[in-house]
């Protein structure tokens, strides 16, 4: 009797010590997980049978992409620990507030590995997509939770994180409110604008001028969401990327009744921009004739997150209420 109880209890403790091993080293893919990515038919993974974990929101996460912190703090969770911004080595500009507090874990795809070691955290977010070359480095820190932008749209990445976090219903409320809010201002636009009116966005950095595409991060917002046309020539460029270099001079040929314009917030990029500002061909424009350029905010319409989505649009609000 006694040897059998010795050899019950020498089993049940590898069973335990199998289980915590196996909890340890457990990697969480949420990138076929909810419906909505296999509705848009964008995951590619309809048959694969992927492991999702309940993440108790109150863990210790570290984020290693902006784009999952900025879905997790649209979520009311804010990482213990998130990657910072490449171009502005911090956290960018619009979040910052909202990260007061949390550790700097370095930029995407270059994470500071002993920042995260020392932050132990619970859980470690990524995306597959341009941080999915160190998952191997990280699970062997934490669990790794990953996701991959490339898969459907602003929304199904939020949905997927709170499917993980549990707040599903806080995912569909900001989804609601979004959408709300973007009824409105698209009225305001279509107040001042008119019904069919064409626009463009354009980037001005150091080097080259920039026109957005319909495709993210900028196109969605624009062309959908604030139901604006496209200037002629925009639905030339490929939705599959962001934006087309073009010169200024074939700018007349979009004939755009409206200009969006991020400037980069670089002292050489606005000197080109004061530069084109003075060029008669730009003051020929339709748009720049009838004051219908509207400066916006890069940090937040480049941010393609349910949180830069939504400041995006509080700024279109702001600069189409008079």
């Amino acid at each position: 009797m006694k040897k059998w109880c010795g050899t019950l209890a020498i089993i049940l403790c590898i069973g335990i010590l199998s289980a915590c091993g196996g909890q340890a080293s457990e990697a969480v893919n949420t990138s076929a997980s909810s419906s909505s990515a296999q509705e848009t038919g964008d995951s590619g993974k309809a048959g694969e049978k992927d492991s999702v974990t309940q993440v108790d929101p109150n863990a210790k996460i570290a984020s290693m992409s902006i784009h999952m912190t900025n879905n997790l703090l649209a979520l009311g969770i804010k990482p213990a620990g998130s990657a910072i911004g490449g171009g502005v080595g911090d956290f960018l500009p619009h979040v910052a507030h909202l990260l007061e507090g949390s550790a700097k874990l370095g930029v995407v795809g270059d994470s500071d590995m002993e920042a995260v070691l020392g932050l132990k955290p619970d859980y470690i977010f990524i995306d597959e997509h341009f941080g999915g070359e160190e998952r191997s480095k990280l699970e062997k820190i934490a669990p790794v939770v990953s996701t991959n932008l490339d898969e459907g749209t602003w929304q199904d990445h939020l949905k997927r994180v709170a499917a993980v976090v549990g707040r599903d219903k806080e995912a569909e409320a900001f989804i609601k409110e979004y959408e709300e809010k973007a009824d409105q201002v698209s009225k305001l636009i279509a107040s001042e604008l008119g019904e069919n009116a064409t626009a463009m966005a354009i980037r001005v950095s150091a080097k080259e001028i920039r026109v957005q595409s319909a495709g993210r991060p900028v196109g969605p917002i624009m062309f959908q969401d604030l139901k604006l046309k496209p200037a002629n020539g925009v639905e030339k460029i490929s939705a599959s990327e962001p934006y087309a270099v073009i010169s200024k001079e074939v700018l007349p040929d979009f004939d755009a009744d409206a200009i969006f314009l991020i400037v980069n917030n670089d002292d050489n990029a606005k000197k080109v921009y004061a530069e084109l500002e003075n060029n008669p061909l730009w003051k020929n424009l339709k748009a720049v004739k009838n004051n219908h350029v509207y400066t916006l905010d890069g940090q937040k319409w480049l941010d393609y997150s349910s949180l830069g989505q939504s400041m995006a649009m509080d700024d279109a609000e702001q600069l189409f209420t008079k």
